[in-house]
This record gives structure tokens, sequence and C-alpha cells, in this order.
């Protein structure tokens, strides 16, 4: 009998092993998901970093260090927010957090900061092509928008796992032109700030900058960013991937930077500055580079066309389908105006618009951190119980049934909306174990 109990304490330690195995797994892909949406053609090309951060020298790279801080404060926030309320766009999310007037005014911002951004995006991706393949940017643009309106016919688990996959290479692409850079070599970084500071910037200060700029990204990502925490069940595992996300984001921005700032001599007048950079580099590895900072922009593109159909179309495919067609095609056509013009006319208006986003937030989360973190312990007792019926050892009981009604009825979310939730994510974890 002993013999079987101390059997049995291993097979639970083993699944319980296998099960935190796959909450960070979830953790990661969401993290990484999160950075492909965030890590458009500013981040990735280094035209947002040379404009609001490089143009004040030296303190610009303070800057960044506390856009990286608030990029994990509020990636964590944001993601957590769209699981804790299961949302499917952000409209779902606002009408819980903001007043009715902020909420209008909130959502039209973001449908018009999408829309801005979306198209900011399909111009950046015809710049990149151009400086690196000598393709006409109107072709590069309308290849980037073809490529959008066809991944909108895939299902969202696809999605997810596309946004992320081009992330961890961008990661370590940067990370090694920063070695590249730095690694057995010094700079004059005296004559590098008094450069960087030639150069036209969009704000005043830097200090604002950090704010504005961060209030631009929030207003990037956060549509797409609620979409992804609504289709994690697990509050825990949507923390961890805003943090993971976030930080991620802050090593690309940092290491970004500091490569810029060292070689503005070189970069000042380019329009994809990164780029220039690794075609000094290496031409072969210019090519990979300029390939990924097409896939970084189209999948902040799409996510930002792709959140804003879901919020029209709801559940409908074909209705979701046509929505994102006709975006992309409205945008595809105000992309003409340039990517380095629309950058420093553009983002800074929007920035402004994202700091009411950014207060919005920050009230939501600690006004509800309670419910937070009450709602969090609810579906972790859910998905106990739950474990039990897909459980071959272990009897699942008309208690066990009772109970797990009962938490549901307390859930913040509809009663049959998270008991199936949790349903569907036990039952796939265990198929995926088996």
């Amino acid at each position: 009998m002993r013999r079987r109990d101390a059997h049995r304490q291993i097979n639970v330690l083993d699944v319980d092993m296998v099960r935190s195995g796959t909450m960070w797994k979830k953790s990661i892909q969401v993290g990484l998901a999160y950075v492909g949406i965030i890590v458009g053609a500013g981040l990735s090309s280094g035209q947002d970093l040379m404009q609001y951060f490089i143009s004040f020298g030296k303190m610009g790279l303070v800057g960044v260090v506390l856009l990286a801080v608030l990029n994990i404060i509020f990636g964590r926030i944001i993601i957590a927010l769209g699981c804790f309320y299961q949302s499917n766009s952000h409209d779902e999310v606002l009408e819980q957090i903001a007043t009715p007037f902020t909420k209008r005014v909130l959502d039209a911002s973001l449908v018009i900061s999408g829309f801005v951004i979306g198209f900011v995006m399909l111009a950046g991706a015809g710049s990149n092509l151009q400086q690196q393949f000598g393709i006409p940017s109107w072709l590069g643009a309308l290849l980037c928008a073809g490529l959008i309106i066809g991944m909108s016919f895939l299902d969202f688990d696809r999605i997810t796992k596309v946004l992320g996959v081009f992330t961890p290479i961008i990661i370590l692409m940067i990370v090694g032109i920063t070695a590249w850079t730095f690694i057995g070599k010094s700079y004059d970084y005296a004559r590098m700030d008094a450069i960087a500071q030639t150069l036209p910037s969009p704000m005043p200060n830097v200090w604002l900058s950090v704010i504005n700029y961060y209030a631009l990204c929030a207003m990037t990502g956060v549509s797409m960013a609620f979409v992804l925490g609504g289709s994690l069940i697990r509050i825990r595992v949507a923390k961890r991937a805003g943090v993971i996300g976030g930080a991620l984001v802050g090593i690309i921005i940092v290491c970004a930077t500091c490569t810029l700032f060292a070689r503005i001599n070189v970069v000042k007048d380019s329009d994809i500055p990164m780029l220039e950079l690794v075609q000094r580099v290496s031409p072969v590895l210019a090519i990979v580079y300029a390939l990924i900072i097409f896939a970084l922009i189209f999948n902040t593109a799409f996510s930002l066309y792709y959140s804003m159909a879901r919020r029209v179309a709801g559940t409908s495919k074909k209705k979701l389908v046509m929505t994102v067609s006709a975006l992309v095609a409205a945008g595809y056509m105000l992309s003409f105006f340039g990517f380095k013009q629309l950058i420093s006319v553009m983002y800074p208006i929007l920035g402004y618009l994202g700091i009411v986003m950014l207060v919005v937030l920050l009230y939501g989360w600690l006004s509800n951190l309670r419910a937070i973190q009450r709602e969090q312990r609810t579906r972790t007792k859910m998905i106990r119980i739950m474990h039990r019926k897909f459980d071959e050892d272990t009897p699942y009981t008309e208690q066990d049934r009772a109970a797990y009604d009962e938490l549901g009825q307390q859930s913040v979310v509809d009663t049959e909306t998270i008991k199936q939730g949790i349903h569907d994510t036990v039952k796939q974890e265990h198929e995926n174990n088996s």
C-alpha cells in the first residue's frame, strides 16, 4: 500500500512539472507574440529611436532605459487585464475600466491610431524593401498588404504562433549587432553626442519623449494584446507573458539605441538606420535582416488591422476577412506619404492620445487589483477540479461538479464562458501531455 501511495505521489509530481512546463511555454509564446506586435517598422528599423531618443544625445540613452521599464510594467498590466476579462476586443476591457465618455474617446482614438499606424507600417515595408533590394516602395507595401489579407483567413492559434516566430531571430540579430559594434572597439562619444543632437526631434525634451513614445507603443499594441490576454485562462500565465514580452522589447530598445548612437555618423541620414549598419557588417546578413524587418512590420500591421476588424466582425470569419481587406486597401492608398515623414508627423499626435490610455490602464489595474487576485484564485481552483475529470487516476465526483459550477458563478466572466474555457484548456493540456 505504501509503495502504491509513493508511486502515486511521484506521478502527481511529474504531472505538476509537465503542467508548469506547459504554462511557461504558453507564457513565452504569448510574450513573443506581444513583442512581434510592438516591434514593428520603427523599433526594428531604428527610425523611431533616432527621432525620439538619439536626437537628445547621451540623455536619450537614459530615456530608453526608462522606456524599457515602462514596457515591462504595462506589458504585464495589459495582457493580464485581457485575460481577466476574457476579452475578444479592446472594447470589452475599456467598457469595464473607463467611464462611458472616456471609453468612447479611447475607442475612437484606438481605431484611428490603429488605422494610422497600420498605413505607416505599410509605408515602412515599402521603404525597407526599396533600401535593401531596390524594389519600388509601392510594390513592397502592396506585398505586405496582400500578406495581411491572406493571413486573416487563419485561425487565431496559428496567428499567435506566426506573430511570435520572428521575434527570437530579431532579438539575436540586434544583440549580435550590438556585440559587433562594441566588442574590441572604441568611439569618440563626445563627437557622437554632438552629431546626435543635430538630428530633428518631434519632442521638446527626453522625458516627454519617454512618455509620448511609450504611449504610442501602448496605442499600437493594446488592442491585440487584450485579445492575446483573452486567449489565456490562467491570469498568472498572462502576467508572466506580459513581463517576458515587455522585458524582451526593453532589451531590443536598449541594444538598438546604444548601437545607433555609437554609429550615428554612419546612419544619421538613413530611412532604415539599423539595416544600414547590418549592411556594413555583412551584405548577406543585411538581406536576412531586411526580410526580418519586413516580417515584423507585417506582424504589427496585421495585429492592428486584425484587432480593428475583429471588433467589427465579432465571430463571423467571412465578415472579418472582408473588413480586414477594406481597411488594408484604404491603408495602402495612404501609405504613399512616405515612412520617415509619417513617423515625424503622426506618431507624436498619437502618443499624446495614448497618454490618456496609460492613465486609464493604470487606474483599471489598481482599482481591480483585489478582484484580479480573487479571480486568479477562483480559476486556479476550477482548473484543479477540471484536471480531476481528465485524470484517470483521480475520481471526479458530483461534489466536484457542484463545486466547479459554484466557482463558475463567482467568476467575473460569464459563467458558461469561463466553465467552457477552462474545460477546453485543461482538455487540450491533457491531450498534449498524453
